[in-house]
């Protein structure tokens, strides 16, 4: 018999006897529970509810908990991986809204390990436009975290959290700027040592749009979208990459052209580098926002 892997959310509840015995009347009651049980802890008054939740339950249950009265920090909602025998239903696992929120909060903080990766990309992708090398482009958007602030900026946007998007946006412009400061630290170095490669130009560099067009929105806006999918998805190792060439490369033109004192190039690449910026919020801003839609409907219909 074939079997499949299926996303389960498991369901801990802490409290009081009492209590815990009206969260599992009430939580059996709700669509999308199963195996709901009531266990007394043997520590005084205190039991344990626990239930199998759907994911597109989630929220839903949490509401319900909220509602109830019971803190936040007796409740645990647990994604774990089970085999099942297969099944004619293939309906993607739903999207837990609380979770998503969560992850976007936790990644749009400001750490020291995302300026130093920031920082380290700025110096490999100086150098990659410097000596137009393609493997250091590489390089560089593949240590680049800022995968991370710009979705959490996407979730802020769908879900309505201002302060959200605020701090995605500043912790990504924060890391852009990092690693343009120290792109325009290696050129300005290397010029003042007279270490720029023989016959240098700046034009030369054939990594980074320097001018806004129809690709330039185009890519971006996918990246946008595909960023979303892969974070949802914990494939934001390997699309990590394809979203940092929207952003790694025209940082470093950025930092280089300020190296070298070609301002005029440097605001092209300004301009490239906010409309990537622009066209990523709005493709993963809408891949989020379509999924809502659809959640919301499977909600009705399930109703």
């Amino acid at each position: 018999m074939a079997a499949k892997s299926s996303g389960v959310l498991q369901l801990r509840v802490y409290g009081k006897v009492t209590a815990m015995a009206a969260v599992a009347e009430r939580l059996d009651s709700l669509a999308g529970m199963r195996h709901v049980g009531l266990t007394e802890t043997g520590r005084g008054e205190a039991a344990l509810v626990t239930a199998d939740v759907r994911s597109e339950a989630a929220d839903r249950v949490l509401a319900t908990l909220q509602a109830l009265g019971v803190p936040p920090d007796d409740v645990a909602l647990i994604r774990l991986d089970t085999i099942s025998p297969a099944s004619g239903d293939n309906a993607p696992t739903a999207l837990v809204w609380a979770e998503v929120l969560g992850q976007a909060r936790a990644v749009s903080r400001v750490h020291v390990r995302y300026f130093v990766l920031m920082a380290a990309a700025g110096v490999i992708a100086g150098l990659a436009v410097i000596n137009n090398s393609a493997t250091l482009i590489v390089g560089a958007m593949a240590i680049s975290p800022d995968l991370y602030p710009i979705t959490a900026a996407c979730a802020g946007l769908v879900l309505r959290r201002g302060r959200l998007v605020r701090r995605g946006l500043g912790t990504l412009l924060l890391g852009l700027g990092t690693a343009g400061v120290l792109a325009v630290t290696v050129t300005t170095c290397l010029n003042l040592l007279d270490a720029l490669p023989a016959g240098f130009s700046l034009q030369e560099f054939s990594f980074a749009q320097t001018h806004v067009n129809a690709t330039t929105i185009l890519v971006a806006l996918a990246a946008g979208v595909a960023g979303m999918l892969a974070v949802e998805t914990r494939a934001s190792a390997a699309v990590g990459v394809g979203i940092s060439v929207t952003t790694i490369p025209s940082s470093a033109y950025l930092g280089v052209a300020i190296g070298l004192g070609e301002l005029s190039s440097a605001l092209s690449a300004l301009g490239v580098l906010g409309a990537n910026i622009a066209m990523m919020l709005v493709g993963g801003s809408a891949a989020l926002a379509a999924q809502r839609i659809v959640a919301s409907r499977h909600a009705l219909e399930g109703t």
